[in-house]
């Protein structure tokens, strides 16, 4: 469904983006594109892009958000993500349900109530985040960015009966949703010498998420309980982290552009229930071309890699992969494909939206963890 919405989106915007284009129009236009920047992890946009004047089309850009515009102007960014993940992963290799309630020990065995081996074992799991920026340019080389998100998860998990065995007690989901963290942001145009760009990043991400999210849980001995739920349902980090990064982009002088990002979260401290989440690094690259002058493509690596969590929330003791800390972090590589659709002339200068989808490579990750399977997201950008 969500992929008929996003070809019947297309479908209108390449009639009304490409109304009225002769060839000089393209000739001139061509380097003027840009495009919308991607972001893994139900992760950070990059950090400096802002516009010049919604009538004016902006200066070539080689990979979108990331160079900065003329002093004192305003950019709107709103972008939504949807993330899926099936089945569970032994570090790379694929493990089924009943492996793990069979051969995996429970973390928290000896606890009064908790069995020797795992007994719940998540099956699917969905993520919603929409993302809300607004970036404005304080002078022609540094661009500051406040990015508001707001999660929305859902997992659904079997259990089975008793301490032991494979039978099962029956299935259940959990939710969880809110406000999540909130970045603020600068960047600053380091280095540009014709068509080669480096800007630099640094961010600061506040506690502005919930970890305390709770629901109602379905035990090996039939009682539902309503309980904290584990680490990756939680909203944030609960911790001040930075977000240092930087970019480099290039283009041939037409329709041609590429670029390699790497973008760090760096937890600062323990949060308030003891525990930290693992420092993530983040290093993409992509190549990008333009079709027309308002439509290009994408297609890009990314590759990820996450700690563990560091400390224990001692309210989270089930028998469960998600409640053990050593079941998070973990190595990804994920293939990235885009398009965007810019408007040049008339109501739509100023105007942008993107699709990407994303699918995952390799995975091998700590512990016992859910497998991803893909992502999709949509943004709509609008430059005043």
């Amino acid at each position: 469904m969500r992929l008929i919405l996003l070809i019947a989106i297309l479908f209108y915007f390449s009639s009304a983006f490409s109304v009225g284009y002769s060839q000089s129009d393209f000739q001139k236009a061509q380097s003027n594109l840009e495009h919308l920047k991607h972001n893994h992890k139900m992760p950070h946009q990059s950090y400096n892009h802002a516009p010049k004047k919604p009538h004016i089309n902006h200066k070539a850009a080689t990979h979108s958000q990331e160079h900065l515009h003329k002093k004192g102007g305003w950019m709107f960014t709103f972008r939504t993500m949807d993330m899926h993940m099936e089945n569970n992963l032994d570090g790379s290799k694929g493990i089924s349900s009943n492996e793990i309630v069979t051969s995996v020990p429970n973390r928290f065995f000896g606890v009064p109530g908790q069995p020797s081996t795992l007994r719940v074992v998540p099956t699917e799991m969905d993520s919603r985040m929409d993302m809300f920026s607004l970036m404005y340019a304080q002078t022609d080389k540094i661009s500051w960015m406040i990015m508001l998100h707001h999660i929305e998860k859902s997992m659904k998990l079997t259990t089975y009966m008793g301490g032991s065995g494979t039978t099962q007690r029956g299935t259940f989901k959990t939710k969880s949703s809110g406000m999540g963290d909130t970045s603020v942001s600068v960047a600053w145009n380091a280095f540009q010498h014709k068509y080669h760009k480096v800007n630099l990043n640094f961010g600061v991400s506040l506690p502005t998420g919930d970890i305390d999210q709770k629901d109602i849980i379905l035990t090996p001995m039939g009682m539902q309980p309503k309980s904290v739920l584990p680490y990756g349902m939680q909203l944030g980090s609960g911790t001040y982290d930075l977000l240092p990064g930087f970019t480099y982009t290039g283009k041939n002088g037409h329709s041609s552009d590429w670029g390699v990002k790497y973008q760090a979260t760096m937890r600062i401290g323990e949060n308030d229930e003891d525990y930290t989440l693992g420092d993530t690094h983040r290093l993409s690259a992509w190549g990008g071309y333009s079709f027309a002058p308002w439509m290009k493509a994408k297609i890009g690596l990314s590759y990820k890699h996450e700690s563990d969590i560091d400390g224990i929330d001692s309210r989270i003791v089930l028998p469960v992969q998600t409640a053990d800390p050593d079941n998070y972090g973990g190595d990804t590589l994920i293939a990235n494909w885009g398009l965007t659709l810019t408007g040049q002339n008339g109501p739509f200068a100023g105007h942008k939206i993107k699709f990407e989808y994303s699918k995952q490579l390799e995975q091998n990750q700590n512990g016992i963890q859910m497998e991803m399977d893909d992502m999709i997201s949509a943004s709509y950008q609008r430059a005043f």
